[in-house]
């Protein structure tokens, strides 16, 4: 019966994945291969290459991770409250608590310059595969062909930096099997202009996060300035007073993080049993020890809000990335497709060299599970403190910057390095106990999981225990000085070898370098195999389907589609649509209580505002973290909601689309423009969204 069931539900959910890759509005679009067929097909809609010109230089890719797009010919942009966060926290004093409390700039003289905020533009998209691919050469081994396609892409970046100022960046699409340019223009002059009180924006908490209904004001919007003026913005979207309406077309233009729908099943199989769960304990051990630590004082609770809103949210992530993957049809479904293109490829004989990639990547798989406790501590540092990721980055640009361009790690080389920069040199504020709170966890993860007799774990400890060595660090650090960050920066590697002998967080950084660089590497070798791999993969994918396929994202603009559809779950009808008045309606359920208490000024304005204006909605597009803050637009190209979230089905898209239930959550343009005007009374912003 057991054997049965399995096979049942294996055959209903390659069924259901089947029929919704023919049915479903799926997909994360290159802007250079849009889905014109789909569109017309579906929706009779054929937008011009003007129309996707448009978008394109509308939307804004936000350097902390997010989204968001031009709504005024003056540099206004509009964002999520949560990607606008860390500038709020960041500009927060204990006396003023723009993260908690929220802040309006009636003048634009009043607008708060963001610390180190880097907003990009993507002006032009250039194929440079043949390019990359020419430096790799029969007879290389893995470590060779990485460092030839690193030093042809550092040469091609730093090239077009040079012949046109805009930021470049090469991209790895379909895992490997094609290298685009992507050239931005680079704003690093950023404004606050609004943000209402983090309450308003993540009403509900962790307990409604990627629930739905939602009542959410999860907006902010910032000016980019030039010259220190604003900046003089053609392409922008203009703000729909009229708003959407069920069941019509919508469009999401937005830089989704990252997906692993192309992944082999070998690689879902790493990702269940070593990435996530390890990301799970992590993330929750982080979270308790922030709840406890913030409940001590007001001022600990504000310093560490941010973080911990970060954490739950990852948390939450992550849980349903793993509810995902230890559903077993979904990996027997991904191994079935596996085979499925194996077996095309053995039909065709000139796809006869692409047979052994699926082995190959699996040989890789295992290699990369062997290193990833030791590349994950040492080389990524999760959650670590400010200042350790400080003392890193200064040592590393001394070691590196004397290397050929093309042999240095990727963010030291000098097409980025203006965006490390702008993050070393940040006048952020350091707290120095909040930092020992961090340090004293990630060297208790360090130890616990490395062995404190390891080697490394007692580099890291030094003989004394995780607190007493993390208040060592960082009280005797001299780090959060800027002007000493800015001295280090501009030594030789013997300089900052000395300097490191009266600076311990220098000194920690430098003795565990050399085995964070070898874990690096190990994790780049299997890369290029994973590549060279996929490249093999794509190109039997190509031969069977054609160019019906997208790639998996990578941070960079996407345009995704969909409609505004209600679902169904557990037996109810959920409708697509909430208003205001349920905001006042749960707030009374739960008696007022956090985390469903009104902040005072929705309180007032309850006599006042429209309670029947549309709040959320939700729509089938196709979205994933990095899409917060993305604007959702008509036919026309107006802006009619801003996204912000998913519902709990949506955490599965990491590794497939079903748009049955799976549900991308957008703040209504209209309840965006209703709370400006009645609520925070913030009238010359609505009259420049909306100018008559």
């Amino acid at each position: 019966m057991r054997t049965t069931t399995t096979r049942l539900a294996l055959l209903t959910l390659l069924a259901t994945l089947i029929a919704a890759h023919l049915r479903a509005d799926e997909g994360m679009w290159l802007f250079n291969s849009p889905p014109l067929a789909q569109l017309k097909e579906r929706y009779n809609f054929s937008p011009t290459p003007e129309w996707f010109a448009h978008v394109r230089q509308s939307s804004v890719r936000f350097n902390n991770g997010g989204s968001g797009s031009f709504v005024s010919p003056d540099g206004l942009v509009v964002t999520n409250h949560h990607i606008a966060a860390d500038s709020l926290y960041k500009l927060s004093t204990p006396e003023h608590d723009y993260l908690a409390n929220g802040f309006y700039a009636p003048a634009r003289a009043d607008e708060l310059k963001c610390p180190d905020l880097e907003l990009n533009v993507l002006v032009a998209i250039e194929n440079v595969t043949t390019r990359v691919n020419a430096a790799v050469t029969p007879g290389m081994t893995p470590d060779q062909a990485a460092a030839a396609r690193r030093a042809a892409k550092a040469a091609i970046e730093k090239e077009n930096l040079a012949k046109t100022g805009l930021r470049s960046d090469i991209v790895t699409l379909y895992q490997g099997a094609e290298y685009h340019l992507y050239q931005y223009k680079r704003y690093t002059d950023i404004r606050i202009v609004f943000a209402p009180e983090q309450q308003a924006a993540y009403f509900g908490g962790d307990p409604d996060n990627f629930e739905f209904p939602r009542y959410d004001l999860d907006c902010a919007f910032v000016r980019v300035y030039e010259n220190d003026q604003p900046a003089r913005i053609e392409h922008y979207f203009k703000w729909s007073a009229a708003g959407a309406s069920e069941n019509e077309l919508v469009f999401v233009s937005g830089h989704p993080g990252n997906t692993s729908r192309s992944l082999t099943a070998a690689e879902l199989a790493y990702l269940r049993d070593t990435r996530v769960p390890f990301m799970q304990t992590i993330l929750k051990t982080y979270e308790v020890r922030l709840i406890s630590w913030g409940a001590r004082s007001l001022e600990n609770e504000r310093r560490a809000h941010d973080d911990l809103n970060n954490i739950q949210n990852s948390r939450k992530v992550y849980d349903g990335r793993a509810a995902a993957l230890l559903n077993p049809a979904v990996i027997a479904a991904k191994q079935a497709e596996d085979d499925a293109l194996r077996a095309y490829a053995k039909t065709k004989p000139d796809l006869a060299d692409t047979l052994t990639a699926w082995d190959d990547i699996a040989a890789a798989q295992k290699t990369l599970q062997q290193n990833f406790v030791r590349s994950t501590l040492l080389e990524a540092m999760p959650l670590s403190p400010t200042l350790a990721h400080i003392a890193r980055t200064l040592l590393r640009a001394a070691d590196e910057t004397p290397k050929p361009n093309g042999d240095r790690l990727r963010e030291y080389r000098d097409s980025d390095r203006p965006s490390l920069e702008l993050a070393l040199f940040s006048d952020e504020p350091i707290y120095p106990d909040y930092e020992i709170v961090k340090l004293t966890e990630y060297l208790t993860l360090a130890a616990q999981q490395l062995g404190p007799d390891a080697p490394d774990a007692r580099a890291l400890l030094a003989g004394k225990t995780p607190a007493e060595r993390a208040a060592e660090l960082v009280n005797n650090t001299k780090l959060a000085d800027i002007s000493y960050r800015r001295q280090l920066y501009a030594m030789t590697p013997q300089q900052l070898a000395a300097a490191a002998a009266t600076d311990p967080m220098l000194a920690l950084m430098r003795a565990i370098d050399p085995a964070a660089r070898a874990a690096r590497k190990i994790n780049e070798e299997q890369a290029e195999i994973l590549e060279q791999a996929h490249a093999k993969i794509a190109r039997v994918r190509y031969a069977k389907d054609g160019d019906t396929n997208y790639p998996d994202a990578t941070f960079t603009l996407r345009l995704s589609y969909g409609t505004i559809t209600g679902y169904d779950e557990q037996g109810r009808h959920v409708a697509p649509f909430t208003q205001i008045a349920g905001l006042y309606d749960r707030a009374r359920q739960h008696q007022n209580r956090d985390p469903f208490n009104l902040p005072p000024s929705w309180a007032a304005a309850e006599p006042r505002v429209n309670k029947t204006t549309p709040f959320n909605f939700v729509s089938t597009a196709d979205i994933i973290g990095g899409n917060s803050g993305s604007p959702t637009l008509n036919r026309a190209a107006e802006f009619v909601g801003l996204i912000f979230d998913g519902n709990l089905q949506s955490l599965a898209g990491d590794y497939y689309f079903d748009n049955t239930d799976n549900r991308a959550t957008s703040v209504d343009a209209r309840a965006i423009i209703e709370a400006l005007r009645t609520v925070y009374h913030a009238d010359a912003l609505v009259n420049e969204l909306l100018p008559q």
